[in-house]
């Protein structure tokens, strides 16, 4: 019993507690890494991540997942930067950018809810569609951006405090208060606990699920956004593997595969345990083959170890 405090606040903290490791040992490791320029790296490369995984806890809270992120980040910034290179306005091309991501959220989410076809299929479908039509459109190469207005959003600072992170900072509180503070909210954790008993109730389930992927979408075209302007290019091959990403960052925050649990705040610690962890194999010269066979092997550590944790207070 008295090791009971212990292993809950490990339950509710672990993930934090793991990140703070990981900081202080690569402080060690490399001087360098504990910087404020390289925490505001650090911070830059998140914003993008963050933002994504942000609209992946929404879907994964419903059961669900969306694999076609990393292509709506490609073919939403491509076709903002060409709207941007054909009109040289750039709240349209912003606007491009976001209903792109819209679109691609609306189309998941109506073959998902209303057609009843399984998330993994409709996803990676959309995602080999997204693929497809950016490079049809950019013909393999980069689009560039050339816009005070993206220069601001990609580099630009509000005090000491990159632009980049504030968006982040600033879809984490929205995302977070419409799903803790809002009925739709509260129904996207009813709809993962138990999606039957939710239809039975009657719930419209088919409609909250398809703002889920919308709510997604937006959050990829937002992303693209600030992707390309920190490039200055859109790249038609941009966001591969994102959704790889945003996904490990909800499961490392403790967010459920199988819905009902979680939520924004642990997601936000495991993008930070990402772009900490990408950030200090960069600075220790790890060779790009062996950064991606780390990081799968820091995130497979990091799940048991929550995971042996939660067996344990469970089982108590």
């Amino acid at each position: 019993m008295e090791r009971r405090p212990v292993i809950d606040i490990f339950r509710r903290f672990g993930m934090a507690f793991i990140l703070l490791v990981m900081i202080v040992a690569l402080s060690f490791m490399n001087p360098r890494f504990f910087s404020v320029s390289n925490f505001l790296t650090i911070m830059r490369q998140v914003a993008i991540n963050g933002a994504l995984a942000a609209g992946m806890t929404m879907v994964i809270l419903t059961g669900g997942i969306d694999l076609s992120v990393g292509g709506s980040v490609a073919l939403a910034g491509c076709l903002a930067a060409g709207a941007l290179r054909s009109t040289g306005n750039p709240g349209m091309a912003i606007g491009v950018a976001l209903g792109v991501g819209l679109m691609i959220g609306t189309v998941n989410g109506f073959f998902v809810s209303y057609a009843k076809l399984p998330p993994f299929i409709v996803t990676l479908a959309t995602l080999a569609l997204a693929r497809g039509f950016t490079l049809v459109y950019t013909e393999g190469r980069p689009i560039l951006v050339d816009s005070p207005v993206f220069d601001v959003i990609g580099g630009g600072f509000v005090g000491r405090i990159p632009v980049p992170v504030l968006i982040m900072a600033f879809v984490y509180v929205i995302v977070g208060f419409v799903l803790n503070r809002t009925k739709f909210g509260r129904l996207v954790y009813a709809i993962g606990g138990n999606e039957q008993a939710c239809r039975l109730s009657g719930v419209n389930v088919e409609r909250n699920k398809t703002l889920v992927y919308v709510w997604c979408g937006l959050l990829a075209g937002l992303s693209s956004v600030i992707l390309s302007a920190r490039l200055l290019s859109a790249q038609p091959t941009a966001g591969t593997g994102y959704e790889l990403d945003a996904i490990a960052a909800v499961i490392l925050g403790g967010t459920s595969l199988s819905g009902g649990e979680g939520g924004v705040g642990g997601t936000l610690v495991g993008a930070f345990i990402i772009g900490v962890l990408a950030n200090g194999l960069n600075l220790l010269n790890v060779s790009p083959f062996y950064q991606d066979v780390a990081k799968g092997a820091v995130i497979l550590a990091a799940v048991l170890m929550d995971k042996a944790f939660h067996s344990t207070v469970d089982s108590r």
